[in-house]
């Protein structure tokens, strides 16, 4: 058991990582404001007399359906409005030192081996969570178990056939929502990662990558509140969720230095690719639960438009 000095002194550490977090986050925005304003730009777009060759060098650069898509409103950029309605949403406590994330893994009934296997992978993701059998019981009563044992978020994962493998993924915020579902594909264990290496119990670093969004922002804190705040860096872990045209993939690596100058990355696993299906305000309710965001094929009126 941990004595009170040291439980002190880990909250201290925790709570100036946060602010020295914070302040990089702000400073960055103040610089780009500053860019803007004096007529700059963007880091890496040329004015005045180099705008020839800016624009020679932006024609040699093929097109994507990445650096091509379509403008959104919704991009999040320097928005005042948008980190003023984080500082009191459902993850704020956690982001301003608040309880630490402690996280149930369930699967759906009657699983199958397979199924199994990698709920007991993909609770090694996160280095508070516990696997725990689902049984016959219904995913209301699932919330409010979990609830009672102060767990802040539970993670249920399905399969429709057992030959087919996990398919879906529902995460569950607690005590108040929100809930968001994810149709869950290429799926492979860390065995059958050429190279892999064994993780360790260090708690890792997490890299957020293109959720600009005002949704995928809300998408981007639910995944970083379910990581102990502080990483321990002597593990050199790193767990990656990477946005690219709405699909999340998800992957776990370490860092390997051979000297000061050159490193590489030796994955991990398990790893998966993660698609938002819906967002719901609260915790789980099919039938009158508020959707903030509901997936549909007649929302897909172009290639290059992407919702997060």
């Amino acid at each position: 058991m941990k004595n009170p000095s040291e439980i002190r002194n880990k909250h201290k550490r925790e709570e100036i990582y946060q602010k020295l977090k914070a302040e990089k986050s702000r400073k960055q925005i103040e610089e780009r404001k500053r860019r803007k304003k004096a007529g700059g730009g963007e880091p890496g777009t040329a004015r005045g007399p180099h705008r020839f060759s800016s624009e020679r060098l932006k024609n040699n650069v093929p097109k994507t359906i990445d650096n091509t898509k379509e403008y959104q409103e919704a991009i999040v950029e320097d928005d005042e409005e948008v980190f003023a309605d984080e500082d009191s949403d459902e993850f704020a406590s956690f982001f301003t030192g608040g309880q630490p994330p402690k996280i149930c893994v369930t699967t759906s009934m009657r699983p199958s081996a397979d199924l199994h296997i990698f709920a007991k992978e993909f609770a090694s993701l996160f280095p508070t969570a516990e696997v725990r059998k689902r049984g016959t019981f219904d995913i209301k009563d699932i919330v409010k178990f979990c609830t009672n044992r102060e767990f802040t978020d539970l993670v249920i994962i399905h399969e429709d056939k057992k030959q087919d493998g996990p398919n879906a993924v529902i995460f569950i915020h607690l005590p108040d929502g929100p809930t968001a579902y994810f149709k869950l594909s290429n799926v492979r264990l860390s065995k059958e990662i050429q190279g892999h290496g064994r993780a360790t119990p260090h708690l890792p670093e997490v890299i957020l990558n293109n959720f600009n969004t005002r949704l995928g922002h809300t998408i981007g804190r639910f995944f970083a509140s379910m990581f102990p705040p502080v990483p321990e860096f002597m593990g050199r872990q790193v767990v990656t969720f990477h946005n690219q045209r709405d699909f999340i993939f998800v992957r776990r690596h370490r860092y390997m230095f051979e000297n000061k100058e050159k490193v590489e990355l030796q994955e991990l696993g398990p790893q998966f690719t993660l698609k938002l299906k819906w967002l719901q305000r609260g915790t789980f309710d099919t039938r009158f639960g508020d959707y903030e965001f509901s997936f549909s094929q007649k929302m897909e009126t172009s290639r290059r438009k992407f919702f997060l």
